[in-house]
């Protein structure tokens, strides 16, 4: 039966969910808080540039695929998808290059000038990262956990030690290589899923599988590109989208929301979905009887990584980078520190900068480049004006000493985005960037459930959820939770 179905957020993870919902016959209010949809995968565009100004990697292209499939459309239908080649190129200490080529030999030659029997290693990981995708693939990312027990299946127990699920990553990767600059090679997307390789299950080595086996990918025109093709989505089949409209809190009929309440008015609601951040919906939307989840459990959760992003459009080309940049430090233990023991600014820090006009000619004005820079800092960090643009000034000459290259002098556009950003723009717990780190107890049934214990016909999608971080990972949820409505909501 067709519901009157509102979704609150218009990221990735609202748009994704609300397509496949007005897709069932569900007549869907999707409410954007901020003016523009995307979440954190807004497009700012000024002075010729355009800049995403979140997600940045395409992998897993298989997912985009399928979900597109889902809609009978292809991802050719609304993008054009190029292999990026370089995947990335790594910069390490005393100012060594590596470029992680697309094509297995030249990774594996790649791999081989790093240690002795390096490429011969490599081909053995990358069998144990294949199989292990293949099963979270078939078996487990696409499932939804109710409790422990759909966990702990028979599946999961008998595969359990070859899938690695109780071994760090860090310690998995060292029975494989000793050289720190392989493992930092194989171990550095934990940063982008929010955790430290130290604390993060080996399970996901199969991140090495995602990239050096699948590919780096670029949707031509940027990341935005998937936002205009999930509105082209939403719109085809009904949505009613409002933009610059927050959700302030709901209405109730015993435990069950009959409508959701905005700045603006409010709309009645036979079913909620929530993309919005986690926290701030139980924390701050919720009246406390209808909580799942309490401060101390909030309070006591790991959460990822904030971002310290700096936007910066040059007026000149730069010789020494490729699409995706990396550097890392000898020492990155204490850039790790810095976020998740002692937070706090961090000295010789690593980063990301993505460069998309290597690519793109569409991105910057002609002879022109554009940049963001990344570097990874604590949640919660103390951010004022002084201090951002003081880190600023520092993280650019860090960046000029690593690539060899001046950038200060040909700045055209600036912008810094950073902790009290992501908290005001995106009401993030912490000012985190990423929601909560992938440690053991915090993957698959251990994270936030998609459906509310206290409010019925409330369910949440999005990177706090189950299967996690990551672009891919937020369409697989949403594809979990329309299931989940269709099942439990007849």
């Amino acid at each position: 039966m067709a519901k009157k179905i509102v979704v609150i957020g218009g990221g990735y993870a609202g748009l994704s969910v609300a397509a496949l919902l007005a897709k069932e016959g569900h007549e869907v209010t999707l409410l954007e808080k901020n003016t523009e949809l995307g979440g954190r995968a807004r497009v700012w565009k000024t002075k010729g540039y355009v800049f995403d100004m979140g997600p940045s990697w395409y992998l897993m292209p298989e997912v985009f695929e399928r979900y597109f499939g889902l809609f009978g459309k292809k991802v050719s239908d609304f993008y054009e998808l190029k292999p990026l080649d370089p995947l990335y190129r790594i910069f390490f200490h005393k100012k060594e290059i590596v470029d992680i080529p697309a094509n297995k030999e030249g990774i594996l030659k790649a791999f081989a000038s790093l240690e002795k029997e390096g490429d011969r290693k490599l081909v053995a990981y990358l069998k144990q990262a294949k199989y292990k995708y293949d099963i979270a693939m078939n078996e487990f990312l696409y499932k939804e956990y109710k409790n422990i027990f759909s966990f702990l299946n028979w599946k999961m127990i008998t595969q359990g030690t070859q899938l690695h699920v109780f071994a760090t990553l860090d310690r998995f990767v060292r029975k494989y290589f000793h050289d720190h600059r392989a493992r930092k090679i194989l171990e550095y997307a934990m940063v982008f899923l929010g955790n430290s390789p130290k604390n993060s299950p080996a399970l996901y080595s199969i991140m090495s599988h995602v990239d050096l086996n699948l590919g780096v990918w670029y949707p031509m025109g940027g990341m935005g590109m998937l936002v205009e093709a999930m509105e082209k989505l939403c719109r085809q089949y009904g949505v009613t989208i409002h933009t610059g409209e927050e959700v302030t809190g709901f209405e109730y009929t015993g435990s069950r929301i009959t409508s959701v309440r905005t700045h603006k008015g409010s709309y009645p609601a036979e079913i909620v979905v929530s993309s919005a951040d986690y926290a701030h919906t139980e924390r701050e939307l919720l009246d406390s009887s209808h909580q799942t989840y309490s401060e101390s459990y909030w309070q006591s959760r790991v959460m990822a990584p904030s971002m310290f992003i700096m936007y910066l459009g040059l007026g000149k080309r730069l010789k020494n980078l490729t699409h995706h940049n990396l550097y890392f430090s000898l020492d990155w233990d204490k850039h790790f520190d810095t976020i998740f023991k002692t937070p706090s600014w961090p000295q010789d820090p690593c980063f990301y900068l993505s460069c998309p006009s290597k690519t793109d000619p569409s991105v910057a004005p002609e002879g022109k480049e554009n940049l963001f820079l990344l570097v990874p800092i604590a949640p919660g960090l103390m951010d004022n004006d002084e201090m951002r643009h003081q880190y600023a000034d520092y993280a650019l000459k860090h960046v000029e000493h690593v690539i060899g290259e001046s950038i200060t002098d040909a700045i055209e556009v600036k912008r810094i985005f950073t902790v009290s950003d992501y908290a005001n723009d995106y009401h993030a717990f912490k000012g985190t960037a990423l929601g909560m780190a992938h440690t053991l107890n915090q993957t698959a049934v251990f994270r936030p459930a998609h459906h509310s214990k206290r409010v019925p016909n409330l369910y949440y999608t999005g990177h706090y959820t189950h299967p996690g971080v990551g672009v891919p990972m937020v369409l697989i949820a949403a594809e979990i939770v329309s299931g989940l409505i269709k099942e439990e909501e007849k």
